[in-house]
């Protein structure tokens, strides 16, 4: 009997996203580009009904979702700059400096 394993990676079930996954992503960065704080997101219902709790933690560490994010943390930097409130003021959605520490 002869096994061909050039049709299947066996490390994408290790390494690799789901669908699922793959959905939950999608919904988040829609959702933050409409405007919508990270935690309100990743509390969402559907969020919560889709992912567990070690697949949220992965997502946060996903390329695609860290740049999105932190595109947008800029351009709320340069608009508070341009406003005139500075760096220091609490500019991020949801009203809380990353991290969840005032600085």
């Amino acid at each position: 009997m002869r096994v061909s394993l050039s049709r299947r990676n066996p490390f994408k079930s290790l390494f690799g996203t789901t669908r699922r996954e793959q959905y939950v992503e999608r919904y988040v960065l829609r959702e933050h580009k409409k405007g919508r704080a990270l935690a309100a997101i990743l509390d969402d219902p559907y969020v919560r009904a889709w992912s567990t709790a070690q697949e949220r933690k992965r997502l946060l560490e996903r390329p695609g979702v860290v740049a999105a994010i932190g595109e947008q943390v800029i351009a709320d930097l340069r608009a508070a700059v341009a406003a005139g409130r500075g760096v220091g003021a609490d500019t991020t959605r949801g009203g809380m400096v990353r991290g969840g520490r005032d600085r």
